[in-house]
């Protein structure tokens, strides 16, 4: 299957994360009304945005869990991800340089299962997950930064045998964005700096989701089109 890649667009500021899903809108419409697409949110931040999407394709939405380990005491930096089936995927050049040992890693991803199998029963409680086998998913964050939770949450998707998988994003550094794309099998990115400090850089809003405002955006999605689709 050939691999596609998206940049478009000039480069600017968001408003806000709603703002960056309507733009990613016009650039995946050519998936709106097809019964067989999965818009995937990785909460937190990226609800917002597919959120946006989903109502525009008049798509299924969920959620998608991942969680970013953090190197201790700079927690801000991902030394890589876990998601749901304990698919973990490590930055081996984060670990090299902060010297982390192995009984680090296992101790915060471990702290970090018990966060995702928290958020897991808050957000979805007993629905069950999406169907994935066979159907085209679009994976949707606020930006790339290293790309790691993304890209280990392609590896968790991928495991599950999609038709087509899409990593949709309103802003990434080129390299998490070159990374990425042999995860997937397209990846959207509206705008790609060559100069990317942070995410939150490029939103005038980038304030925090909360577990309300995930669980309020999931709500607001026609509950007889997701329970009848998934």
């Amino acid at each position: 299957m050939i691999k596609r890649f998206q940049v478009q667009g000039n480069l600017h500021r968001f408003k806000n994360r709603s703002e960056a899903g309507k733009l990613l809108s016009s650039r995946l419409e050519r998936y709106k009304g097809r019964q067989d697409v999965r818009v995937l949110a990785l909460p937190r931040g990226g609800v917002p945005v597919a959120f946006e999407i989903a109502q525009a394709l008049h798509a299924t939405l969920d959620v998608f869990l991942v969680r970013k380990l953090g190197v201790p005491g700079c927690e801000e930096l991902a030394m890589g991800a876990v998601a749901s089936g304990r698919v973990r995927l490590l930055q081996g050049d984060v670990l090299d340089a902060f010297h982390v040992s192995p009984s680090t890693i296992e101790a915060v991803t471990e702290t970090e299962l018990r966060e995702l199998q928290r958020r897991e029963h808050l957000y979805r409680g007993t629905r069950s997950a999406p169907a994935i086998h066979d159907h085209t998913v679009i994976l949707v964050d606020d930006g790339l930064a290293t790309g790691s939770t993304m890209r280990v949450a392609a590896a968790a998707m991928n495991r599950q045998r999609p038709k087509y998988l899409i990593a949709a994003v309103p802003v990434a550094a080129p390299e998490a964005c070159s990374k990425l794309k042999a995860e997937v099998d397209e990846v959207i990115c509206a705008q790609m700096p060559q100069t990317f400090s942070s995410v939150g850089c490029w939103y005038e809003d980038f304030s925090e989701v909360s577990d309300d405002e995930v669980r309020e955006f999931l709500a607001k999605v026609d509950q007889n089109t997701r329970v009848n689709s998934f």
